[in-house]
């Protein structure tokens, strides 16, 4: 079955009685690898053909569907058609003009990239790669009635398929004869996933991701207004057809994403928040738990010009700001304070105090670090006529120890999730190495667990297969020696040529953080400190190495990850597997290389140990 984007039933509501009848045509006859989009806004022009179909071996075509009955047709010529509406007559272009225009833009645009052309010497030098086409579909016209009606001289033979010609009856072989009878040329082709990920590039510019490190996967700043012609990169990166497809297919209503680490599940949020950017008159409001996520989230939306729609807050800031705005008393100053923030949110929401429906929508990144009453708050801040609400979840990051959520029923909170939740297992984030040695440290809070649909599913992450170096683990002498070891590998990658915004130690305890900042600066390598107000700035200087916490690495990636202080974990007095789930939140931060660092034998080196002796194995065994 081929990939339609986005889901057929998500554009049911849009499309022409026509168009749904041959999009399940499509669908039903195509194979898996096809690749299928249906009024997508396509290159730089942003045109909007009613259906691209694209497949490796056989190439690419525009095709535009018209429901028009015979009857209808009053007049036709190469460029206009005369239709008769009730008393009237309305004259609309050839639709043939318009999809060989939207071809011909598509041509030019693929044409222009190196890696997508024949090389010299070739047959066909400089040509594209692939064969490329287009044709019109009457999905009300028999091809009898097509002929009777004098349309071949408007519209050749082969560039149309007839009413009879899409009927479910009708062979797959044959219905797909008609679609490669478009093409002006055939020639053999095989392209590859690289070039495939370069045609998407070049012709969805809103599913490029920032280039370099790929930080939260968020989109290159070249998507975020008018399509300029911008350098193409020698490798792009661009969002899976999955996840393609799920962003685009997020419709005006609640929808809850449980993803693994790395899934790509706050790049789908920032596609999701650039598209309601452009739809919504009310502002959007982006929420999570971690301050750093919530400043970096903040600062991309901002590179991308979106801040004067989007507004990013973690819930505690924007619970402050909520009561401030609407002059109602804030909770005294103390311990509690920030504890007491949400319930005098919800006070004055209750007593009219605080508006409600504020917000065309909101986007939730880190959900399951959410209480329960906050989804209760959050709901009623949506404007009921979007009543769009978009959740992203992964109970096995979830770090705060609430175990109440593990019996979460979003029915209960005012979400309606039932029917609308989606499962991303696949991670891109880490390499098959990485995420297998985290794996394989924290296997039994990654055992799934069955839960009904409205629940919150425990979802064990599969590999996209990318391949790197082994993590390591390195014992030193004592407690002290472990600063120095940090150094030295930081020196080491520095001299290989990473940058050192590539660069981040994660370690459990603020006070290792502010002894290992000192010793940093003592070594003349340059570096930031995620604590207190540094957790907005951590990324305005660029060519620093990033401290960070466990706790506030949530949400972060990064090239090179160093985790100390292994042999003090767990922490006496702690929750084994709350600490275990921290753990495993830091080793999936690092995207292609894991350092790890004790000076004592602990459960947790041990079972690291394990692990990347076990995986070493595997992978060995698979060589």
């Amino acid at each position: 079955m081929a990939t339609l984007i986005p889901t057929r039933n998500s554009c049911l509501s849009r499309m022409t009685s026509g168009e749904k009848r041959f999009s399940e045509r499509l669908e039903q006859k195509l194979e898996d690898d096809y690749l299928l989009w249906y009024d997508v806004p396509v290159g730089p022009k942003q045109r909007r053909p009613d259906f691209i179909v694209f497949h490796p071996r056989r190439g690419l075509l525009v095709l535009e569907v018209k429901d028009w009955k015979p009857d209808t047709i009053q007049q036709a010529d190469p460029t206009l058609f005369t239709l008769l509406t009730g008393r009237s007559s309305v004259k609309e272009h050839n639709p043939l003009m318009q999809a060989r225009d939207c071809a011909s833009e598509v041509y030019k645009v693929l044409q222009h990239d190196p890696a997508l052309r024949h090389p010299p010497g070739h047959h066909y030098e400089g040509k594209l790669l692939m064969p490329w086409g287009y044709g019109v579909v009457l999905s009300n016209i028999s091809r009898k009635n097509y002929v009777a009606g004098g349309l071949e001289a408007v519209i050749p033979p082969h560039l149309v398929i007839c009413q009879d010609e899409m009927y479910e009856s009708v062979e797959a072989e044959d219905f797909q004869e008609r679609l490669w009878a478009m093409y002006p040329q055939v020639f053999p082709t095989a392209l590859t996933l690289p070039q495939i990920d370069r045609v998407r590039w070049h012709l969805f510019p809103e599913i490029r991701v920032e280039p370099g490190s790929g930080q939260f996967g968020l989109f290159d700043r070249s998507t975020s207004g008018a399509v300029n012609k911008v350098e193409i990169p020698d490798l792009i990166k661009v969002m899976d057809a999955q996840q393609e497809q799920l962003a685009r297919s997020l419709g005006d209503e609640h929808r809850i994403i449980h993803g693994v680490a790395g899934s790509g599940k706050t790049m789908i949020l920032g596609f999701r928040a650039m598209a309601l950017a452009r739809a919504l008159n009310k502002p959007i409001l982006v929420l999570c738990y971690n301050k750093t996520l919530a400043a970096r989230l903040d600062q991309l939306m901002g590179e991308r010009g979106l801040s004067d729609k989007v507004q990013v807050y973690n819930f505690h800031k924007w619970c402050r700001s909520m009561l401030t705005a609407y002059h109602v008393p804030l909770p005294p100053e103390g311990r509690d304070f920030f504890d007491a923030l949400p319930p005098a949110v919800i006070e004055g929401v209750d007593k009219g105090q605080i508006p409600r429906f504020q917000y065309g929508a909101v986007l939730i990144d880190e959900g399951h670090d959410f209480e329960p009453d906050w989804y209760k708050l959050i709901v009623q801040m949506i404007d009921p006529n979007t009543n769009s609400l978009l959740v992203l979840y992964d109970d096995a990051q979830n770090i705060y120890g609430k175990a109440t959520r593990k019996q979460l029923s979003w029915k209960s909170l005012g979400v309606q999730a039932q029917g609308r939740t989606t499962i991303l297992k696949l991670n891109y984030r880490n390499t098959l190495e990485i995420l297998s040695v985290a794996r394989g440290f924290a296997n039994e809070l990654l055992l799934g667990r069955d839960e009904e649909d409205d629940g919150v599913p425990l979802i064990s992450p599969e590999s996209a297969g990318r391949r790197g170096a082994l993590p390591e683990l390195i014992r030193v002498e004592r407690t002290e020696d472990q600063l120095p070891a940090i150094i030295d590998r930081l020196r080491d990658e520095q001299t290989l040529g990473r940058p050192l915004s590539d660069m981040a130690v994660i370690f459990r305890n603020k006070w290792e953080g502010e002894k290992l900042h000192e010793a940093l600066q003592r070594a003349g390598i340059p570096s930031r400190l995620a604590e207190g107000n540094g957790k907005s700035t951590l990324f305005v200087a660029d060519d620093t190495v990033k401290l960070v916490t466990m706790h506030s690495s949530k949400g972060l990636e990064f090239p090179l990850v160093i985790i100390p202080g292994l042999g003090s974990l767990p922490m006496p007095g702690k929750d084994e597997p709350e600490e275990a789930r921290l753990l495993y939140v830091a080793m999936t931060r690092a995207t292609e290389r894991l350092v790890m660092i004790h000076h004592a034998d602990s459960v947790f080196s041990a079972r690291i140990r394990n692990s990347i002796n076990d995986v070493q194995g595997q992978l060995g065994a698979m060589a």
